[in-house]
């Protein structure tokens, strides 16, 4: 699975290099017709990855619940994310790769509890939800390309 974890690291390390000038407001900003900000959409892509490889496997999560239901699906910004918080979210977008690349090569997903995604894709295994994360994760890249440019 090394070349499925790389699809996703990739795009993570581009969209920090294009955010990279932004303020700590910036990143926080909710443009009008907009539901959620730069922040929220790069801990939601932490929490989804969490959510549909640990919690469907039927395992712990490898940030914090607290974390993980801050930006869990059907989420949205709720407080202003602070500094220590972001660095903590943009650390997170890569230990969180290699803690699952090392989970994926011990084997620990042996269960998987299906789900049909809002996007009508089924996952039924580990497989298929990691060739899943990069389609998700697009996504969520697309939007904060956009945001940055109205912050």
């Amino acid at each position: 699975m090394k070349r499925s974890i790389d699809i996703i690291k990739q795009p993570r390390i581009l969209v920090l290099k294009e955010i990279e000038h932004l303020s700590t407001e910036q990143l926080n900003k909710v443009p009008t017709s907009f539901n959620n900000n730069i922040a929220w959409n790069l801990g939601h892509m932490i929490a989804a990855q969490q959510g549909i490889c640990y919690k469907r496997s039927g395992l712990n999560t490898t940030v914090s619940e607290d974390f993980f239901h801050t930006y869990k699906p059907g989420t949205k910004p709720e407080r202003f994310i602070d500094e220590v918080e972001i660095a903590f979210i943009k650390e997170q977008l890569f230990i969180s790769l290699e803690k699952l690349e090392a989970d994926l090569d011990k084997e620990i997903f042996v269960d998987y509890t299906k789900v049909m995604t809002r996007y009508g894709i089924e996952l039924s295994s580990i497989e298929e939800a990691v060739a899943f994360l990069p389609f998700h994760e697009g996504l969520h890249i697309g939007y904060i390309m956009s945001l940055r440019k109205l912050v």
